[in-house]
């Protein structure tokens, strides 16, 4: 198994790697627009290209920060239900979901978007609207996001194997608190114990 958490660990710090890099992606879609609004504005002109410029950024930080969502555990969940589960049941809740659910439908979308990604790229497809961009780089965001996706979904199936077997504390329960938070949190503890 020590292999095995040695390539999640590496998957973990791409996918940390990316995530965190491709936030900076929205700065740059949030300028575009400013700028985008202000030169219609001022001079009454604008082109198509800003606009789609636009939906490419947020697009690739929506698909190539997926992974990290999933390995920060901020995706969409159903908590009002698993929540009465004891963890062990949650546990296997989660591996069972990535194992039968998430993983073969992101083997299917890179299955999928690989040639759908080539083709756009091999035929220089151009949006239909008028002064519109090259598109393979958009649809190069869909392989690419569940290429990440499937990557990381084998990371998670082998942490929670891992969980389930005692190997390793569990990495979801551990959160990235603000200091603040953390003080507080330490505070409450220690008064916790000073009253025992």
């Amino acid at each position: 198994m020590a292999p095995l958490l040695k390539l999640s660990r590496a998957i973990d710090a791409v996918t940390a790697f990316i995530g965190r890099s491709v936030s900076w992606l929205i700065l740059i879609a949030v300028l575009v627009s400013a700028g985008n609004a202000t030169i219609r504005k001022i001079f009454d002109t604008s082109s198509n290209a800003w606009l789609e410029l636009q939906w490419y950024l947020y697009g690739a930080v929506f698909m190539l920060a997926a992974a990290y969502t999933l390995q920060r555990n901020e995706h969409v969940r159903i908590d009002i239900i698993t929540s009465n589960f004891s963890k062990k049941v949650r546990d296997w809740i989660d591996l069972l979901g990535h194992i039968f659910f998430l993983l073969p439908f992101c083997l299917i979308m890179v299955y999928l978007g690989w040639p759908f990604m080539v083709n756009a790229f091999t035929s220089g497809e151009i949006s239909v609207n008028a002064g519109g961009l090259v598109l393979w780089p958009a649809k190069s965001m869909v392989f690419l996001g569940f290429a990440l996706l499937t990557a990381q979904a084998f990371s998670e199936i082998i942490k929670r194997i891992a969980v389930i077997r005692g190997l390793i504390d569990d990495p979801i329960e551990k959160h990235d608190l603000p200091p603040a938070v953390e003080e507080l949190e330490s505070a409450a503890d220690l008064e916790t114990r000073m009253k025992r």
